[in-house]
């Protein structure tokens, strides 16, 4: 059993590409209400300046493939979108 808490930190990597897409730090949980079961995270990316955009994504708990030590590794190809 992991908590919320032994993801902080961890870099999230995406399978089909080795691309970066965020660090586990400043993200919500989307969890069920009926169940209390993680369905995925809303990830913050890019800049918070006055003239850029916030952008968030999506990743589905069912994207992850393998949660290491530093990484979470993920298949975002049809997991991870705009939000």
């Amino acid at each position: 059993m992991m908590r919320f808490s032994d993801f902080n930190g961890k870099e999230i990597i995406d399978l089909m590409n080795g691309e970066r897409i965020g660090i586990i730090g400043h993200t919500d949980l989307v969890i069920h209400p009926e169940t209390g079961k993680i369905e995925g995270f809303i990830l913050p990316r890019g800049s918070f300046g006055f003239w850029n955009r916030k952008e968030e994504f999506y990743i589905s708990w069912h994207a992850i493939r393998k949660i290491g030590p530093e990484m979470i590794i993920v298949e975002r190809r049809e997991h991870l979108e705009s939000y």
